[in-house]
Order: structure tokens, then sequence, then C-alpha cells
């Protein structure tokens, strides 16, 4: 009688669990493509862009707080304009999708926590984008430059406009996704050193976005705001639909 050789048992769990490893980069691609086709669809209008942000900068003005251009003059140099305009775009296209597979892979439960809160906090800035639509400090006519499209290789202005929505200022994701990442990266780390540095990562976009002329104090102030509900939201829910 000829013996056939055992085949091994397959692993069901690890199955799954590899499915879902693959299948994760392509469901945040979804979730970014949506958010970004909502974001552009819903922009809001010139006038009422500009009119929002006139209301913003009498606001700060009263706070004396309107600091904008001061901030971009006292950095106006060559390579500080150059460093600071890359950072301001490699902050979302570079940085967050690098930290987010580097966690992927280092840290699970501190991956799924930034994963919730940018999704979640995506959804909530949809609606403000549409409802209170807000010209950047580059396009309200107070002096401060598009210093992005001077010192970088990508232009903020003309043709680009059709690709992603100019009056998207308020809240500054870019500032509330930078201080996410840094508090993520830190709670991965184990140095600390590293930890420290990760968690310069928010001041330094602050400064990024305030300097290159596309955003005020009031929306770094209203996008540390929404990261905070973002990351509540991004707990709550999916406790929520496991219970």
């Amino acid at each position: 009688m000829q013996l056939r050789p055992a085949t091994a048992p397959v692993d069901l769990g690890s199955s799954r669990i590899g499915l879902v490893a693959r299948s994760e980069p392509a469901l945040f691609l979804a979730a970014y493509l949506l958010y970004d086709a909502a974001r552009w669809l819903l922009a809001g209008r010139a006038p009422e862009a500009h009119r929002h942000a006139g209301w913003i900068i009498d606001l700060e003005r009263s706070a004396h707080v309107a600091i904008e251009g001061s901030i971009q003059r006292a950095l106006d140099a060559p390579i500080t304009s150059w460093l600071l305009s890359t950072v301001y775009l490699a902050a979302q296209l570079v940085v967050l999708p690098a930290v987010l597979i580097w966690l992927h892979r280092r840290s699970r439960p501190v991956y799924r926590a930034l994963r919730n809160t940018v999704i979640a906090t995506w959804v909530i800035a949809i609606p403000i984008f549409a409802l209170f639509p807000v010209a950047p400090p580059r396009l309200a006519g107070i002096g401060v430059a598009d210093t992005v499209s001077h010192h970088a290789a990508v232009a903020l202005t003309g043709h680009s406009t059709l690709f992603y929505n100019p009056f998207a200022a308020v809240p500054s994701l870019h500032v509330g996704f930078a201080f996410a990442i840094g508090i993520a990266a830190a709670a991965a780390l184990s140095a600390p050193v590293a930890r420290a540095l990760a968690l310069l990562w928010g001041p330094l976009v602050t400064v990024a976005v305030v300097a290159t002329g596309n955003h005020y104090l009031f929306d770094v102030a209203t996008g540390l705001l929404v990261i905070a509900v973002g990351f509540a939201a991004g707990r709550v829910v999916p406790a929520l639909i496991r219970s």
C-alpha cells in the first residue's frame, strides 16, 4: 500500500491576517480618493471664501495674533523658504503615507489608532470645507506671498487648482495630521531622542504652513481641534461597531 505524504494544515487565521494586510493599502487609498474627490466637488466660491478670510483676519487682528506676514518675513531667506515649502508639500503627500506604512509593520495598535483618526478627521473636515470656504493668506491680498509656488517644483496656482480645493484652509489638516503623526511615531519609538524628534514634526509643519502663506493661526487652532475630535471618533465608532 502506497502512503501519501500528509498535507500541512491550512492556518485560516494567518490567511485572514495576510489578506487584511494586503488589502489595507488599497482600502486606505480608496478612502483618500473619496475624501479628495469630495473636497474638490464641494469647493466653495471665491467671493464667499474671501469674505470668510476677511472675518478671520479681523478676528486675529482684534486678538493681536495676526502675525502670518511677520512670520513669513522673518523666515524670508532662499534656503529657509525652500525648506519650509518642501515640508509643506511632503507633509501630506509623503510623510503621512510613509508613517502609516511604517507603523503598520512596527506597531499595529498605534497604526490602527492613527489610521482611524485620519479617516474620521477626513469625514469631519469635508462638510466644514463645503460650508466654510476660506481663501488662504496667499490669496487674501494681505501682503503674504505664495512661497511654495516660488521655491518648489509644484505651483499652487493656475492650472493646478483643477486638482485640489484652493479654499480648504479651515481646518488645517496639515497641522492636525502632523501632530497626530508625531504623537503616533513617538508612541511606537523607544529611544528618547527619536521620540523627541518625532514630537517636533507638528511644530515644524505649523511653522511651514504659516510661513508659506497657506494657513492662518486660526486654521492651526481649528486643525488641532478637529484632529482631537477625529481621534475620539476613531476610538468610539469602531468600539460601537464591535459591540
